[in-house]
């Protein structure tokens, strides 16, 4: 229960043109041989993510991109384009600039980008134990860099202690501690059913807990069917009652109207998303009908159970409301569907697997076309009857 997951992790995208070291560095970060290294131009044809423990800062992924310069053909512009959209992702951008090769355009382009989506950078001189040469100093000349040689981990402290200096405080809002004081009892309902991974907790439920205790909190919990005997067994009240969206319903009437009560995917789009504007497109509900399209969309991929939230829970209780006729489709994974202006609303899951910065611009893409979009959690709440009381422990009445 305590791995760190990759949505909750600094984002770092290494960016640089073919053969700059980056790929490397990645290596020399790690200690490993994570990234396959060669001297020919290309090697790193899709980005490679690993998980590591960044002293001070924290956990981090590290991203390796293919080559910004790979412009040659079709193929090499679809991988600095699908490379380029990992700037959308990135909590922080290390741009690697080969001392012994050139610079110029290419890496001004990042730069650029950093700047319009306010994307700290770190422009990182590799190969610095070679001659640099003229195209590399002129380009250099005036800006802040870090010298390092990624073949031999010479400089690699500097540019961790440069990390350090530029990374946010906090790069993502806290899952719920800010709503507890130290000694609170925060009471989590978590049903134990098909669709729960064998012998693990969902990510939200373990973001809960180490909130939870980060927090100074006391973390219990249980399933459904024993709410009742957890709260009679209890001599002091929760402060929080957290539960899976999908037993709204049943909880709801058996927690007492005095105990502050949501569920774990509205947390979980608070911290990663903006859950006002969320909260606002639900209402979008009470005017859909008939021959509507309503897209689903889920961040990470995974085998339909009998009883799927995305593909069988929400769509029966959306046709409910609206008496049937709703034409309703799923999606899974990063990218949207061609057709996203088709839809009257988009239905989001919690992002658990998504960083904050990819959640926002998520929710920017529909933004810009006039869809709305809500959440899982605000949606079943909405639907159950639930909806201002899930709402208020959060300051949303």
């Amino acid at each position: 229960m305590g791995r760190v997951m990759v949505g909750d992790r600094l984002h770092i995208s290494i960016f640089g043109r073919r053969n700059a070291g980056k790929s490397s560095l990645i290596n020399a970060f790690t200690g490993q041989k994570v990234a396959i290294v060669s001297d020919v131009p290309g090697t790193t044809t899709d980005p490679v993510m690993k998980a590591i423990e960044l002293f001070p800062v924290g956990p981090a992924v590290l991203i390796d991109t293919a080559g910004i310069d790979d412009t040659n053909d079709a193929l090499g512009l679809e991988r600095v384009k699908k490379s380029r959209s990992y700037l959308d992702k990135s909590d922080m951008v290390l741009l690697v600039v080969d001392a012994s090769g050139e610079a110029g355009d290419f890496e001004d382009e990042i730069i650029a980008k950093c700047e319009e989506k306010q994307v700290p950078f770190i422009v990182v001189l590799n190969k610095s134990d070679l001659a640099v040469s003229e195209s590399v100093k002129k380009w250099l000349d005036g800006r802040e860099f870090v010298a390092i040689s990624a073949a031999n981990s010479s400089g690699i402290t500097d540019l961790t202690k440069k990390i350090t200096e530029k990374s946010p405080n906090e790069w993502e809002p806290p899952f719920l501690r800010d709503l507890i004081k130290p000694g609170d009892i925060v009471l989590m309902i978590t049903p134990i059913d098909s669709s729960a991974p064998k012998g693990r907790m969902i990510m939200p439920q373990v973001r809960a807990w180490r909130d939870i205790l980060d927090g100074g909190g006391i973390a219990l919990s249980c399933e459904p069917q024993n709410l009742q005997k957890a709260l009679d067994s209890l001599s002091t009240k929760p402060a929080l009652a957290v539960t899976d969206s999908q037993v709204f319903s049943k909880v709801a009437p058996i927690i007492p109207d005095d105990i502050p009560f949501t569920s774990f995917s509205i947390l979980s789009i608070r911290q990663k998303g903006n859950l006002a504007e969320m909260v606002k497109a639900v209402k979008t509900v009470d005017t859909l009908k008939a021959g509507d399209k309503v897209l689903i969309a889920e961040s990470c991929s995974h085998h339909s159970q009998d009883d799927d939230i995305a593909r069988v829970k929400i769509p029966k209780w959306l046709n409910d409301k609206v008496g049937g006729g709703l034409i309703i489709d799923t999606s899974a994974g990063r990218d949207y569907p061609e057709n996203l202006g088709d839809y009257k609303l988009i239905v989001h899951c919690g992002a658990c697997t998504l960083n904050r910065r990819e959640m926002l611009l998520r929710q920017a893409i529909p933004a810009e076309k006039g869809i709305p979009m809500t959440n899982f959690g605000v949606l079943i709440s909405y639907l159950h009857g639930v909806f201002p009381r899930a709402l208020k422990p959060l300051g949303i009445e």
